[in-house]
This record gives C-alpha cells, structure tokens and sequence, in this order.
C-alpha cells in the first residue's frame, strides 16, 4: 500500500507543480508529500523531479515513470471496477464534472428521475468552464465539448452544438441589426473574462472562416450572466445552442448574422478513464444522458 501511496503522490506532485498545493488538494501535509516522493526516489534509486524554488520539473526518467505510474493507478481502478460489477445494486459515488451551463439545461432537469432509478448511488456535479483532467483524484465523468487534448482517455461523442450569434428584441429595436460581421466593432458585446476559443467570434463569408474581432464592454465568468444580459436587452452575446436554444424558440433571443453562420459543429463529449470493464455506475449515467439527448435535442 506504501507504494501505491508513493505513486499517487509521484502524480499528483507532478499534476500540481509543487508538494504544497498537492498536498493541501488531497489531505496531506507537504512534509508527508515530501517524504512520499523520497521514498519513492529512494527505491528507484533515481531522481524523478528537479526542484526548484517554486515549482518541480520531472527529470527525464521522470517522463519515462510517469506513463508507468499513471498504468498502475489505472489498473487498480480497473480492478475496482470489477469489483463494483459484483453486488447487485449500483451504488458508491458517482463523481461527474461539466460545463455550468450544460449541467443546468441539460443534467438538473433529469437530475431527479436517475437519482430515484439509482438510490443507492450518491451523484456529486462540479462545474467549471475548463476541462481538466481530474480521473487521478477521483473524477469518474465529464462532460464538454471542442477540441480536446490527445490523452488515454475515452472521449464518447453525444452531440454537437453550434455557437450562435444573437440579442433580444428589445436590443434590436434600440441599436438595429448588424448587417455584417464586422460592424460588430459598433455594437455593445459581452463575452468571457477568461481564455477561450468561446471568445473567438467565427463567421463565415465567400466559403471561408473568418474570425471577426469585438470590443467586449463587459466580461463575464459564466455563460449564463451573458444570457441574462442578453435577455435583457443589454448587449449581443454568441452563446452554445445547447444553452440558448428555448429562449430562440420563444422569442427572448433572435440568432443575428445568420448569413454569416459558421456551419461549424462542436462536438460534445462524455469522456472516462480508459478502463477494459466500465463501472456499472459510470455505463448507466452514460447511458442515461445519451438517452436524454435523444430525447431532448437542442438543434435550432
């Protein structure tokens, strides 16, 4: 078990980038967290990370152990697994992450329906609007889409949104409609405070893409303080079908430029450590939420 310990402690000093912040991020103190890695080196008898002031740096053997240690975690999470497929009743925790606004449009209106299908099962959602891959420290699922970094993980495509371009009737009747990308520049647009390809304004014109810039007067840390905004008749916003496709339907936001549309799709991904037996817990919520989308679809 020690060296279990050791190994986890090797990947969640290198994740982190120093002892301290992985301690304090999984219980330990950083002494502990020292000491661990010590140990480790010590039975090696090779060095796994340069130390700087700061931050560590793996050394090159370091590279080299890393894929072996993160094998190991992944096999005993495999053998877990197979030991969840043996009661007859699905329970444990089930540890999802996704995007904010993709938890509430389309995981808390179903929410309630699994949790009375699974009781046993103790669901806890975390959101943010960043991927990270998190399965070392527990994480069993996320959900989000664009383009994700090459990794061992299995990335399940459930969907595609399209990102639209769009402002109230109140806004419209105010500051008119832009007849073109680039008189956007004129226009009061809101978008993200953090970086993200969401802030990159694609459109397309004469059969290419072409990314217009904005003059943001504000930023926001959540799409749906754009949408609220928006609604309100304050500015223009290109915000996720998946997330604004309701208030299309029902007049609150009205799609602008759609000479210009991109016939761009972001695909949607459910994504899972790579494991040979899938958790009975983590295959029923998979095959729940693609239920749902099927159901539910969000095209416009």
């Amino acid at each position: 078990m020690d060296n279990y310990n050791q190994l986890l402690a090797f990947i969640w000093a290198y994740e982190y980038g120093n002892f301290s912040a992985a301690a304090r991020a999984n219980g330990l103190t950083p002494s502990a967290m020292s000491k661990l890695i010590s140990r480790l080196e010590a039975r090696l008898q090779v060095r796994l990370f340069h130390r700087g002031t700061r931050t560590l740096t793996l050394t090159e053997e370091g590279h080299v152990y890393l894929n072996s240690a993160r094998a190991v975690v992944d096999a005993m999470s495999e053998a877990d697994s197979l030991a969840e497929d043996m009661p007859s009743r699905i329970s444990g925790q089930l540890k999802i992450r996704t995007m904010t606004t993709f938890a509430r449009y389309h995981i808390l209106p179903w929410l309630p329906a699994f949790i009375d299908a699974y009781p046993d099962l103790d669901v806890d959602i975390e959101t943010g609007p960043v991927y990270r891959d998190d399965f070392d420290r527990g994480l069993d699922l996320a959900i989000y889409g664009g383009v994700l970094a090459s990794s061992s993980r299995i990335a399940r495509r459930i969907g595609e949104s399209q990102w639209i371009t769009c402002a109230s009737p109140a806004y419209i009747t105010r500051y008119g409609i832009p007849s073109h990308p680039r008189e956007l520049m004129e226009h009061r647009c809101f978008h993200f405070n953090f970086d993200s390809h969401w802030n990159q304004w694609l459109f397309t014109e004469d059969n290419q893409s072409i990314i217009f810039p904005v003059k943001p007067v504000a930023s926001l840390s959540q799409g749906d303080l754009l949408r609220d905004l928006a609604i309100q008749g304050e500015g223009i916003v290109r915000l996720a079908d998946f997330h604004v496709h309701r208030d299309i339907r029902e007049g609150r936001l009205i799609p602008l430029l759609k000479a210009f549309q991109s016939p761009v799709r972001e695909p949607l991904y459910i994504i899972y450590a790579k494991r040979q037996h899938l958790s009975p817990r983590i295959r029923c919520f998979i095959e729940f939420m693609e239920k749902q989308i099927a159901l539910h679809p969000w095209s416009i």
